[in-house]
């Protein structure tokens, strides 16, 4: 299975970063095999206005199932969820602990975005 995390890095060590739209890069891992693509989000980082969106049409686009980050807001979140992705949210700590926390059932979903506009 495919996750992604929102990150502040390239590496699996690196931290999660709380922004998903503004986040550097978005961290794609296949569960399985631990396999991982360091997705560069900087096109969204000083964006305007639609940094979610564009987020989650790239982690859409990418066969993603299930997106962790830290905040989500409801463009993004509406985006994400009409693409099949469920989220989860309040993620902290390295790319590898939250994948070892998705694997071993240690998260939950949300079910609406946890942050009012972007930030």
């Amino acid at each position: 299975m495919k996750v992604a995390v929102t990150s502040k890095g390239v590496l699996l060590d690196s931290e999660v970063d709380p922004r998903f739209g503004r986040a550097p890069y978005i961290v794609v891992v296949d569960t399985e095999t631990m396999e991982f693509e360091a997705v560069d989000n900087s096109v969204n980082v000083n964006a305007f206005k639609g940094a979610g969106i564009q987020a989650a049409t790239t982690v859409c686009e990418k066969g993603v199932e299930v997106l962790m980050t830290g905040y989500c807001g409801p463009k993004a979140f509406s985006t994400l969820q009409a693409g099949g992705v469920k989220v989860v949210s309040d993620m902290t700590g390295t790319i590898r602990d939250a994948v070892a926390a998705f694997k071993a059932g240690k998260v939950s979903y949300t079910t609406a975005a946890n942050k009012d506009a972007h930030w």
